[in-house]
């Protein structure tokens, strides 16, 4: 259902660009967007973007991470930009069709040194 990519090994104040492709259409699902979980931690939202259009963005990656979504190629973007070594996490795609339904994607790891 849903292909994540992008992940890797980044220098702090570096960028990376994750993306998730989609088997379904993305037009007209509730939500998308990207979750992350870091090592000990529990998965936690970094951002994400309902069917209007407005986007759900965690005070931790403001400024930063910007997601988009691509729907004629069914597909969603994290763009992170200046990164810190405490964004280091499996980065997860998600996406509810409906408020009822939820897929995820197999993650993706993302790694920032100092």
């Amino acid at each position: 259902q849903l292909q994540a990519c992008g992940g890797g090994l980044v220098q702090a104040g570096g960028s990376l660009r994750l993306s998730c492709a989609a088997s379904r259409r993305l037009f007209d699902a509730y939500e998308v967007g990207w979750y992350r979980q870091a090592p000990g931690k529990g998965r936690e939202l970094v951002a994400a973007i309902n069917r209007g259009g407005s986007t759900n963005i965690a005070d931790s990656v403001k400024g930063r991470f910007t997601v988009s979504r691509d729907n004629a190629k069914n597909t969603i973007d994290l763009q992170m930009n200046s990164l810190k070594p405490e964004d280091t996490a499996v980065y997860y795609c998600k996406i509810k069709p409906i408020l009822s339904i939820t897929y995820w994607g197999q993650g993706t790891l993302v790694t920032v040194s100092s």
